[in-house]
């Protein structure tokens, strides 16, 4: 039998699934196995005979992780249908949309090169697993108490699922005759939306122009997709479209072009949508969520309109979560996560892209106007590199400048302060009307930190 990894005691799951470089722990072939079994040993007590749906990106490691992660599970009892080459939300959709799925499963690592993978896991309702889940995987994992199965992994029983998430996205748009000759450019990073978006983008009737479609299994992501617009921007200029979306390598995500090859980004879509679903009664308790990353411009800007933007930590999920706990219809992050609670609990590129578009045709009004609406303030972000974490509260010094700072701002900016998840260091953004004057203010404090705890 195949023993665990001395090192499965480490935390596994991150901001977003499990991540790093294919073949390397945490993505060697025995811990993916290993997980692939603890995922069915997580599932709520009386699960029987679990089903799990996976699906995966063009990165030439997701067939052997596709494959281990089976084998780990179907040595649990468990039997796993593959989807193939789909985006996270279909999985994600799928995993909802038909009962016997009691777990979903992505083999992606998003916006990273080819080199990186990941495991993204969704519950039976097609929502993110919780941190709470994440942590019981991590301690089945660790228990050196079972063993998984042994042997060569077989192939995965592949099963043609992904025309129910196309008519799904397709109910987003009731009247596509009014698309009927509207250039669109579309970006799918040669990652997981080149088998579907050009197809579902033309059978909308829109004049589709597409680029990076053409995946190797290395060239996701490179210098294409949400991550290097600038190529969208180009095609979308000289061609004369009216604008460009890029998916990131899952399709989770969408960044905008405009007409004028100006990047529109997720503050733009989630101010723009926000309106468009209060004018429809689609926007429930008239707020929605962000994270702390999201520019003090788009608070400032809902709140004219009387919808109150709600903030969490960085991380889509944590999005989701508030989102379910409040009963509220849009959230998002400013790299292009938007979640419609409408139709997913989830980031859905393809979602959003289709969302904008029917904001731009209902407004009347073109993406660069409609982003214009959104007024960035200006932003510093400076780093100091600190001895040790310790709480910025205990000490007089650096809570003193921090509260003098935080009220300059009060109303009019924003203040952020905080430790590097990764590094020895910590972070402080500030947001405000001036430049110059903000970069004072932040100075401040990093003077005030490094002579306390540098």
């Amino acid at each position: 039998m195949e023993k665990t990894d001395a090192r499965v005691n480490t935390r596994l799951f991150g901001t977003d699934g499990v991540r790093g470089k294919a073949g390397v722990y945490p993505l060697d072939h025995s811990t993916v196995r290993r997980l692939g079994a603890a995922l069915v040993r997580a599932l709520p007590h009386g699960t029987e005979s679990p089903h799990l749906l996976i699906g995966r990106d063009t990165r030439e490691s997701g067939g052997w992780i596709e494959a281990e992660l089976a084998h780990g599970a179907g040595g649990e009892g468990a039997e796993v249908t593959s989807v193939g080459i789909v985006p996270t939300p279909a999985v994600a959709y799928l995993t909802r949309a038909f009962a016997e799925y009691d777990a979903g499963v992505v083999i992606s690592a998003s916006h990273n090169p080819f080199e990186d993978n990941g495991i993204k896991v969704f519950s039976g309702r097609g929502e993110k697993f919780t941190e709470a889940v994440e942590r019981e995987v991590e301690a089945i994992v660790a228990d050196r108490s079972w063993d998984v199965r042994a042997g060569a992994p077989e192939e995965v029983q592949g099963a043609v699922l992904v025309d129910s998430y196309l008519e799904h996205l397709r109910a987003v748009l009731p009247e596509p005759e009014k698309f009927r000759g509207f250039m669109l450019a579309v970006d799918c990073a040669n990652g997981a939306t080149t088998p579907v978006a050009p197809g579902l983008f033309r059978s909308l009737g829109f004049d589709t122009i597409v680029i990076g479609d053409t995946p190797d299994g290395r060239n996701i992501n490179l210098q294409c997709g949400s991550t290097h617009p600038e190529l969208l921007a180009d095609v979308v200029v000289k061609s004369g479209a009216q604008l460009g979306v890029a998916f990131d390598g899952d399709g989770d995500r969408a960044i905008f072009v405009d007409h004028r090859g100006r990047v529109v980004n997720g503050d733009a879509v989630l101010l723009m949508c926000a309106r468009h679903l209060q004018q429809q009664g689609r926007l429930p308790g008239n707020a929605i969520v962000a994270t702390v990353m999201s520019n003090i411009g788009l608070e400032i800007a809902l709140r004219e309109s009387g919808i109150e933007m709600i903030r969490t930590a960085v991380g889509d999920k944590y999005v989701m979560e508030e989102m379910l706990k409040r009963g509220i219809a849009l959230g998002g992050e400013q790299s292009g996560h938007v979640i419609f609670s409408d139709y997913l609990f989830t980031g859905d590129g393809l979602c959003t892209a289709l969302n904008v578009l029917q904001t731009v045709i209902t407004s009347g009004r073109t993406l660069a106007d409609l982003a214009d609406d959104l007024t960035n303030y200006p932003q510093v972000l400076l780093n100091v590199r600190v001895r040790e974490k310790v709480d910025l509260q205990t000490v007089p010094a650096v809570a003193a400048a921090i509260a003098d700072v935080d009220a300059r701002v009060a109303g009019h900016g924003r203040l952020l302060v905080r430790y590097s998840g990764t590094e020895p260091l910590l972070r402080v953004m500030l947001e405000g009307q001036d430049q110059n004057e903000i970069r004072s203010w932040a100075q401040h404090i990093i003077d005030v930190v490094t002579r306390e705890l540098a």
